[in-house]
């Protein structure tokens, strides 16, 4: 570990005694987020990623003193905010500090006129998303996480939300922000509306996680509160059906809202019935009363010409009313010896079938249940999103069938030509594969870091770096 007690003393003197901890309590909250290996490393009072200080900004001018000092004496900076990434991306891989960056926080600025919203990185989401519905607005931005992430964070970590084959991810909600690089330079990205002089500079930090910079205010898009919202469920002959409603959709230029396809095993969850033989879709639609029933008649006409049984709106709308819910992961992970994990990928329509018999029949050697869901919609494809749930003999194999999970999970997708990630980001349970996934990409990624951080202090370990 280094010695970082030159670059505390400089803290102390620059943000007081009071901004910096030390205390080893503090120090193991910050070394576990809620990847559940690390959750499981926590009930274990395992701390493998543990910082030396814990450095609190409230300002990006805070952020700035600290970048700046730890450039001097060179010292490793893992930036936090809410923590609650499931992959390990805020943990310390070689000690120095944690930059907790949750206080960088404040009242959101909305303009109506050109229908944004500008508030500092630290805001929680969901308290953000409250605020702009009591006025009739909305992000429609809506990450399960919501409540518990910050608008930052979301940048970081390439995030998208539950309703993205409608809006997008957060590359499409973004319009602007400003970062402070390494060297303590406070830089400001903005495109208004759209720009053409040169590389849009605000891909560069979206899904860094930290490794080039550190964001520190974002402005997003806002519009409207939907006027009329129509839900509907389909019961679909097989998936193969299924995937083809979603996929013939987007070919037609359809925005549904919600479109989110279960295969049998998570069906039987998602409607809570045990007796449930055939995939499931929830699907709704939204905005003007008119194009939204326009909407859900053409989805319906899709589906049912491809033997889909309409079961109503009320499956879909319970789980509109629970979409925020992570209670039985976390009830799995609290148990001694459970296990839970949530595993999210990306392919093509062509592919994407076969990616997914692969991965549960890779995968059911190593828990009770394997579960599978699509709900990110694009022209070319869609995300997969597993969910695997378990028993071993106590918390220490749990740990270790976690790990094999991963790894498993990853060689399946590496093998199939499948993205590794879709919305999680990459952390301490991706940094191995990421090379591989990237491939020659991986040396931009590596030029970029360089001439960013060429002295690689930015949370180290990361994304292959």
């Amino acid at each position: 570990m280094p010695d970082i007690s030159p670059l505390l003393d400089q803290l102390a003197d620059d943000l007081g005694i009071d901004a910096i901890s030390t205390d080893p309590a503090a120090l193991a909250a910050t070394s576990h987020d809620t990847w559940p290996v690390a959750t499981k490393w926590n009930r274990q009072d395992k701390h493998p990623y543990q910082a030396q200080a814990v450095v609190r900004a409230a300002t990006e001018q805070d952020v700035v003193t600290v970048l700046r000092a730890a450039g001097a004496t060179g010292t490793p900076v893992t930036t936090r905010a809410l923590g609650s990434s499931v992959t390990g991306q805020p943990l310390p891989t070689r000690g120095g500090v944690v930059l907790d960056v949750s206080g960088l926080v404040g009242p959101p600025v909305v303009d109506e006129i050109d229908m944004t919203v500008t508030v500092p990185a630290g805001n929680n989401g969901g308290e953000l998303e409250d605020a702009l519905n009591a006025a009739g607005w909305t992000m429609r931005f809506s990450p399960q996480s919501l409540y518990r992430s910050s608008v930052g964070g979301w940048l970081a970590t390439l995030a998208t939300g539950q309703f993205s084959s409608r809006y997008g991810g957060v590359e499409d909600l973004v319009v602007g922000y400003r970062v402070v690089l390494a060297t303590g330079e406070a830089v400001e990205l903005k495109a208004s509306p759209r720009a053409a002089m040169g590389p849009d500079l605000r891909q560069l930090f979206l899904g860094s996680e930290g490794t080039l910079g550190v964001v520190t205010r974002v402005t997003c898009k806002i519009v409207p509160l939907p006027k009329e919202r129509l839900l509907q469920t389909f019961r679909l002959p097989d998936l193969a059906a299924g995937l083809d409603v979603m996929r013939g959709q987007a070919a037609l230029g359809l925005k549904p809202f919600l479109l989110r396809l279960y295969d049998v095993d998570e069906a039987r969850h998602a409607l809570d019935d045990e007796h449930i033989d055939r995939p499931v879709l929830f699907a709704g639609t939204e905005g003007e009363p008119a194009v939204a029933a326009a909407e859900l008649e053409v989805l319906t006409g899709l589906a049912t010409a491809r033997g889909a049984d309409l079961l109503g709106p009320e499956p879909a709308a319970a789980w509109m009313a629970r979409r925020f819910d992570f209670s039985t992961v976390e009830r799995q992970l609290d148990t001694p010896g459970g296990f839970a994990e949530t595993i999210e990928v990306a392919h093509t329509w062509r592919h994407v079938l076969e990616l997914h018999a692969a991965l549960k029949e890779a995968l059911k050697p190593f828990a009770d249940e394997v579960l599978a869901h699509f709900s990110h919609v694009y022209t070319q494809g869609t995300s997969m999103y597993l969910i695997l749930l378990g028993h071993a003999p106590d918390d220490a194999a749990a740990t270790e069938r976690l790990e094999t999970i991963w790894a498993t999970a990853m060689e399946v997708c590496l093998q199939h030509g499948a993205e590794l990630s879709h919305h999680h980001g990459g952390g301490l349970a991706r940094s191995p594969y990421s090379r591989r996934s990237l491939g020659s990409a991986h040396l931009v990624l590596r030029k970029l870091k360089h001439a960013l951080d060429p002295d690689a202090l930015l949370n180290p370990g990361k994304l292959g770096l």
